[in-house]
């Protein structure tokens, strides 16, 4: 089993909010982040998020993609990939077009499996918004 800190995507990080760190509010970044201490709020990007052993997001997160470590409360959208890790935690629906999560991981929630990254969001709208969405699609 592979430690957090030696997962491919570390090489390609440019942001990192330490351990000791606290931001609330809405994080949008271009590139890649990765996330060692508290976020609130919501995070948007096109880019890649690393959530770190030990790190605590309450937030909605969308993202290109996200490697997931510590705990996270909110709904999770990855256009491209989501990678959970063996001391990650989920509490809220997933939404990705790939999905790889390893042995321990704790998940609660649901889970969409999107083939088209522009396709419905069920997770966004109310309940006739997506009726309506889905008889024109």
């Amino acid at each position: 089993m592979a430690k957090n800190d030696d997962h491919k995507g570390n090489d390609r990080i440019s942001t990192t909010l330490g351990r000791e760190t606290e931001f609330n509010g809405t994080m949008r970044f271009r590139d890649s982040l990765k996330i060692d201490g508290s976020f609130t709020g919501e995070i948007v990007s096109g880019g890649f998020l690393y959530v770190e052993n030990g790190a605590t997001i309450t937030a909605n997160i969308k993202v290109g993609s996200v490697v997931i470590g510590g705990t996270v409360k909110g709904n999770v959208e990855a256009t491209e990939k989501l990678e959970m890790l063996s001391t990650g935690k989920v509490f809220g629906n997933i939404r990705t077009a790939k999905l790889k999560i390893a042995d321990g991981v704790v998940f609660e929630g649901k889970c969409e499996m999107i083939r088209n990254p522009q396709a419905l969001n069920v997770f966004s709208g109310s309940v006739e918004q997506l009726k309506k969405s889905a008889q024109t699609t």
